[in-house]
């Protein structure tokens, strides 16, 4: 009391306030202790006696505070005692609070919460962390950490208390009540003991049960079978909803209220009958389902005092069965006509099917395939075939395969055997859901040979085309690159990078324009391979560059719808074409000017020697007088001279007159043995000088054909005066004359030196000679003219000579003559 004088009269109201406030907490403590349930003891009761006296004591000091006057002056000197032992009560407050298992958590309204107690320990899952304590998610399950927020929510939205048991994640029951007095709150958490630790677990257990239930009878409403269940009087309790929709009901109300049974009457009957014999009952029924009769196998077992029943669609299963047995033999034979060879086994390891291509690639035996060997048999078969690669240690390659092969879960295996034989089979197993192993076997040597090949072909023909001086490109559909060679990259000067990226052909134009500006040529080009018309033309043209190149282009469709461009820098053969033209040019004006000058001086010759020989044979004649031996023999080898020279003038005049296509023909029917007795009398005297004897056989069916009679008299008279020329003294030309598929064939044949391969295409060239050491040496023109004669009538002319074997000339003409005269130039 003496402390409490010497305070201000401000310091005693704030000791009083102080004080009240203690004694309102002491207050909501013991109301909330006073209002815990059945479940406190009177011992309880006697410490909430306490509590309300030390409350009731605090609350009069404060008042006696606020009141303090000078009239109080007295019971002052007796607060220090008082004080004392309002201490000692509030100790023994605690005392009694902490004494007790529980954890106390105090809410005053707009403050955090504040943890007054925690006395509980050896509770699995509880924190003892006052922090982690109060975040109920992190330790409680998730349904009573849900139930607990709920009741929180309602003690602080309404004041509402709750008390309620809870479950920790370990598995631990805990006694949660919560209370509320004004803005103020409590909760406290016990340990169950007793009874209430044996409902805690009734309550688990019921919800555990009452979850499997829902998810059973979940399960049991998704079957699509009828399935039901009934009590000791044989009435339907539950049904799924199969039951409901096979009896046409909406739910089990209607089907206890109107009776309704998927069973007939005697059929419940043999059910009941069965089951208080004890046994199982299992038969196949007729039951009406949806309407419609099906046959069921209906099973109904007993419990103690209720049974349980399904009822399985036959038909449905049967249905389905033999869908399942058709699709496995189409499957069957499906694998049968593949190519690879397929092997299932099945989860002992055995074989359980094999195909044909299986047995035919290993060559087995298929009655001891049909016995069903397990993989690692059929390996060891193989091996001791030879039919497996060749392994340095077979046990250990062996079972290295098989434990591949034999992998868990979805593990696949493939390898590649290089057998003995030359073969490479491709192997790849997958595993089966039911445990089995699954082998494709896939002979690829064919294929891998092929792919070889191919692809040797397909770098000789790249290193072809890189090869090729001529630029290729080829362009798929969508106008972008898809093969180029060097040689384009060259010529217009691109980047073999740029080109491998395969650009589309308008980006490479662009690049090509630097080269060659014409936008048409271009375009052009450009539609040529992105046009999408059915039909699509060729292109070409020539390109004249800036620089003096060249360039022939050319443009192709493929039959993929690709295009193929083309491009040959021709520069130098333009050059060289021009050259060649020029000099052609110049080689036609001089033959030409060549065969103006031999007619005009043919013509200019003829006239004087034709003179010549008149006064020869005048001098020589009678009438001008003797002549001396001298001058006779002087006059003849004029006259022979001259006669030697007019022939060849009137050859060269005949040849010009060809050649420029005046020469035409007098056709008509000639009879043959005359016009070769007539060419046989005017060689007759040059045979005599060279003592040459003639020979003539003409078949006996030969008469007439159609023919100018003078030129193919002058054809046989040129021929035999070459042979007689290119023969030795007393040798024999022959001349042959007969048919032959329709045409007339005259043969001049000689035994003279004959002529060299090399030099038969030339003879008959004008002006060619070749004396091949006969002595002989004419002008070149008879053989000449006797080809472009032949040709003329329109028949042929053949050589055939050989060097010390002669020489044998075949000309042939058409019995019926020709329709017209030839051209020289048609001849060429």
């Amino acid at each position: 009391m003496t402390v409490i004088r010497s305070l201000t009269t401000s310091q005693r109201g704030e000791l009083a306030l102080y004080l009240m406030a203690s004694a309102a907490v002491v207050a909501v403590l013991v109301i909330a202790v006073a209002t815990g349930g059945s479940s406190w003891t009177s011992e309880l009761q006697l410490r909430a006696t306490i509590l309300i006296s030390f409350a009731v004591g605090l609350v009069a000091l404060g008042v006696a505070l606020l009141g303090w006057s000078p009239f109080a002056a007295a019971e002052e000197r007796n607060l220090p005692a008082e004080i004392a032992a309002l201490r000692k009560q509030l100790q023994t407050t605690e005392a009694v609070i902490k004494a007790e298992p529980q954890v106390l958590v105090f809410w005053e309204r707009g403050e955090t919460p504040r943890l007054l107690a925690h006395t509980l320990s050896n509770i699995a899952g509880l924190p003892e962390d006052p922090t982690e304590l109060q975040r109920f998610g992190q330790w409680l399950d998730v349904s009573s950490a849900e139930q607990l927020k709920s009741g929180l929510d309602k003690l602080f939205a309404e004041g509402r208390g709750f008390n309620m048991l809870v479950r920790t994640k370990l598995g631990a029951h805990l006694e949660v009540d919560g209370r509320a007095a004004g803005g103020r709150a409590v909760l406290r958490l016990r340990d169950v003991v007793g009874y209430r630790s044996d409902l805690a677990r009734i309550l688990e257990q019921h919800r555990n049960l009452n979850r499997e239930i829902k998810t059973s009878r979940a399960l049991l409403n998704a079957l699509p079978m009828p399935m039901w269940q009934r009590d000791a009087a044989g009435n339907v309790t539950w049904a799924n909803d199969a039951y409901l929709r096979a009896v046409e009901a909406s739910d089990v109300d209607e089907l206890r209220n109107g009776r309704i049974e998927l069973l007939e009457a005697r059929q419940r009957e043999r059910v009941r009958m069965s089951l208080t014999s004890g046994s199982v009952f299992r038969e196949r029924l007729p039951l009406i389902s949806a309407g419609q009769m099906k046959a069921h196998d209906v099973i109904v077992l007993g419990l103690d005092d209720a049974s349980v029943g399904a009822a399985i669609d036959v038909a449905a299963i049967e249905t389905a069965q033999g869908e399942l047995d058709r699709q496995i033999a189409a499957y069957d034979r499906t694998l049968h006509r593949v190519a690879s060879g397929v092997a299932i086994f099945g989860p002992d390891r055995r074989l359980a099917f094999f195909n044909e291509a299986y047995r035919k690639l290993w060559q087995l035996d298929p009655d001891w395939l049909t016995s069903k060997p397990s993989d690692g048999e059929i390996l060891d078969r193989l091996r001791e075939l030879s039919r497996l690669p060749q392994v340095v240690n077979y046990r250990d390659w062996k079972g290295k395969i098989l434990a591949n092969v034999r992998g868990q879960g979805d593990a696949s295996f493939e390898d590649w055997w290089h057998l003995l034989d030359g073969r490479t089979i491709h192997v790849m197993a997958e595993q089966r859901p039911d445990g089995g192993v699954t082998y494709l076997f896939d002979d690829a040597t064919e294929r891998l040979a092929l792919e070889s090949r191919y692809n040797a072909m397909i770098h000789a023909q790249r290193e072809t085309l890189d090869s090729l001086k001529e630029a290729v490109a080829v362009y798929a559909p969508d106008g972008r690159l898809q093969i180029f060679n060097s040689a384009f990259a060259k010529i217009w000067r691109l980047s073999r990078t740029m080109l491998e990226e395969g650009p589309h052909i308008d980006e490479i134009i662009k690049q090509c324009q630097i080269q060659y500006d014409d936008s048409r040529v271009w375009t052009r080009i450009s539609r040529s391979v992105t046009s999408i018309a059915e039909r699509r033309g060729t292109l070409d043209g020539q390109m004249l560059r800036p620089d003096s190149t060249v360039i022939d282009y050319s443009v192709s469709p493929l039959p993929d719808g690709a295009t193929l461009i083309t491009f040959a820098d021709v520069t130098d053969s333009k050059r060289y074409e021009r050259a060649l033209i020029e000099r052609n040019e110049a080689l036609v004006a001089a033959d030409r000017l060549k065969s103006q000058f031999l007619s005009h001086v043919s013509y200019e010759l003829r006239t004087p020697l034709t003179n010549i020989i008149g006064f020869s044979e005048f001098m020589a004649s009678p009438h001008i007088g003797p002549l001396n031996e001298r001058q006779r023999e002087y006059l003849g080898d004029i006259t022979n001279s001259s006669k030697a020279l007019l022939a060849i003038i009137n050859d060269i005049l005949d040849l010009a007159t060809i050649d420029a296509g005046g020469l035409e023909l007098k056709i008509a029917p000639v009879k043959v043995r005359p016009i070769v007795e007539a060419a046989v009398l005017g060689i007759k005297d040059r045979a005599a000088r060279r003592h040459v004897e003639i020979d003539v056989k003409i078949a006996p069916a030969v008469e007439t054909f159609v023919a100018d009679e003078a030129r193919v008299r002058q054809i046989l008279y040129n021929l035999m005066s070459n042979a007689i020329g290119f023969s030795k003294p007393e040798d024999t030309v022959g001349v042959e004359v007969w048919r032959e598929a329709g045409m007339l064939a005259f043969a001049v044949e000689d035994h003279g030196p004959g002529i060299p391969r090399e030099e038969q295409s030339r003879i008959f060239q004008p002006f060619e000679t070749r004396s091949n050491n006969s002595g002989h040496r004419g002008a070149g023109l008879g053989l000449s003219i006797v080809k472009s004669l032949v040709e003329l009538h329109g028949g042929n002319l053949t050589l055939d000579s050989e060097p010390g074997r002669g020489t044998r000339v075949t000309v042939r003409f058409p019995l019926v003559g020709v329709a017209m005269p030839r051209q020289v130039s048609e001849v060429a």
